[in-house]
């Protein structure tokens, strides 16, 4: 299929891992960018989509290395494989070139995380005297609770939570779902909180504004004020608000939260696929950035509890 140009090609590609993968828009468009990037350069080359060749990717990736760190040239390089497999699929080029091209390794950053009694104090400084208050604590329960993205627990609908079972259903990356465990403290702060939302709604009832809230809030489990329903912005500034009076948690984001759960369920001994699937990710390896951080813990419990593990000073004064 000669002829065919970088931007039907780009086009034609979004639109099927929309269809096949069931992308969220903010991977769409992260996709979608790197692949204009990459279009830019091809055309300042006047390189055709039938002359896309492992020269021609290690000469982008180079002109990257300019301007971004590996670990994002990784990621357009990871966006070229995808769109060069369309073109395989069409016949434009006879086989992908990409994984023929190799970035220099990199340490992946380990993440930042806090200690189980920080997580309790954060969660517990929380005022739950006021709805909003209720509200927060039981987004914190969960996000903590049950490892879920900031996308996840903003968009949970009341349909998703089964309190009798004790489960919540999280539809993650690709609209794939999950079945998460929920916690005893997670299931009693998120039950406080709707009782606390249909009280105020049954208060208000026959009001303008109760019914107008009633009808934006729709089956939304976390919603503002107003009755919209929570975005990620909404819960990073309530997040930032209880956290920023302690230095101790002041810099946390709400992956943070996430970061703990799984860090925090592998030192208590918890086995790596099941953290794995309730984390939702597609492969293993990613799970596995958390053993680097329970090693250190378990290095540390060894050299805190056995009694041979550190020298003691009459020991020293031998030598």
């Amino acid at each position: 299929m000669s002829g065919t140009g970088w931007d039907e090609l780009i086009d034609a590609h979004l639109s099927r891992q929309a269809a096949e993968r069931g992308l969220a828009r903010h991977s769409l468009e992260a996709y979608a960018a790197d692949l204009r990037d990459f279009h830019e350069f091809c055309e300042r080359r006047g390189a055709a989509p039938e002359n896309l060749d492992a020269t021609l990717i290690t000469a982008y990736l180079e002109d990257l290395g300019a301007r971004y760190a590996v670990a994002t040239q990784r990621r357009h390089l990871a966006s070229i494989h995808g769109l060069a497999r369309e073109m395989v699929d069409r016949k434009i080029i006879e086989r992908d070139p990409a994984p023929s091209v190799k970035l220099r390794p990199h340490p992946r950053k380990l993440p930042r995380t806090l200690t189980r009694r920080d997580v309790a104090a954060l969660i517990e400084a929380i005022d739950t005297s006021t709805l909003r208050g209720m509200r927060d604590r039981a987004m914190l329960e969960l996000a903590y609770g049950c490892g879920l993205r900031v996308s996840e627990l903003v968009n949970l609908q009341l349909a998703q939570v089964n309190l009798r079972e004790g489960v919540i259903a999280a539809f993650g990356k690709g609209s794939k779902e999950r079945l998460i465990p929920l916690g005893g403290a997670a299931a009693r702060s998120l039950v406080a909180y709707l009782k606390g939302r249909d009280e105020e709604l049954r208060q208000a009832a026959g009001g303008k504004r109760a019914r107008t809230v009633a009808m934006r809030r729709g089956n939304a489990v976390f919603v503002t004020r107003l009755g919209r329903a929570m975005t990620r912005q909404g819960f990073f500034k309530a997040l930032k608000q209880w956290a920023a009076g302690d230095a101790r948690t002041a810099w946390i984001s709400p992956h943070t939260l996430r970061h703990c759960f799984a860090t925090h369920l592998l030192e208590g001994g918890a086995d790596l696929r099941a953290v794995q699937e309730m984390l939702g990710h597609s492969d293993i390896s990613t799970t596995q950035i958390y053993t680097h951080l329970t090693r250190s813990h378990l290095r540390k419990v060894h050299r805190t509890f056995h009694p041979r593990a550190t020298r003691t000073a009459a020991e020293k004064g031998n030598d």
